[in-house]
């Protein structure tokens, strides 16, 4: 039995004011955050069919504007170096998941830190290294996080660069999946 319904003809007036603030605090540029929120509203109106009626339509909305200020810093930081974590947004279509490229420090290093845009991700990510098994969170920290070139992480722990990419597609996967439980 559902318990939660969905009104769109109510979401400005009760949620756009919790919305924006839930973004100003992610992106720092009012009309940006201003953007991000009709940009929430307007996918929550196209994927209405999805809505399961699990989640209170607050939550449902949020869930959807985690995404879009996701979307807008892996855009505006897509020329430069991240992480790259595989992300499963939509469960129910062909795609397997969209890339998300984010900027994340790593904590010993104080001058990473400022360049953290998005602070609350980047927190949810090392935590989610953080469950992997240790070797392979070395490994993908020193291939998508510090820069490694194969042959460098090949010689330093003897394996082929086939068991590279095998050991990062699962890092991957681990991440996405701890995201999706912990962050989303």
């Amino acid at each position: 039995m559902l318990t939660n319904t969905i009104d769109p003809n109510t979401w400005v007036d009760k949620y756009s004011d919790y919305l924006f603030n839930y973004t100003i605090v992610r992106v720092d540029d009012k009309e940006i955050a201003q953007d991000l929120v009709q940009e929430t509203f307007l996918a929550g109106l196209k994927s209405m069919k999805n809505f399961k009626g699990e989640a209170s339509e607050r939550t449902w909305l949020i869930s959807i504007l985690k995404r879009k200020i996701i979307d807008y810093y892996r855009k505006i930081n897509s020329k430069k170096g991240k992480a790259e974590v595989r992300l499963n947004y939509n469960s129910d279509t062909d795609s397997e998941g969209d890339w998300l490229e984010e900027r994340v420090a790593d904590p010993f290093d104080a001058n990473a830190e400022g360049e953290i845009e998005n602070k609350e991700l980047g927190t949810a990510i090392h935590h989610c290294i953080g469950k992997l098994p240790e070797k392979q969170a070395t490994i993908f920290k020193m291939k998508t996080i510090q820069g490694f070139d194969t042959e460098t992480i090949c010689n330093e722990y003897s394996i082929t660069a086939s068991n590279l990419w095998v050991i990062i597609h699962r890092a991957r996967t681990a991440l996405a999946a701890c995201l999706e439980k912990n962050w989303f």
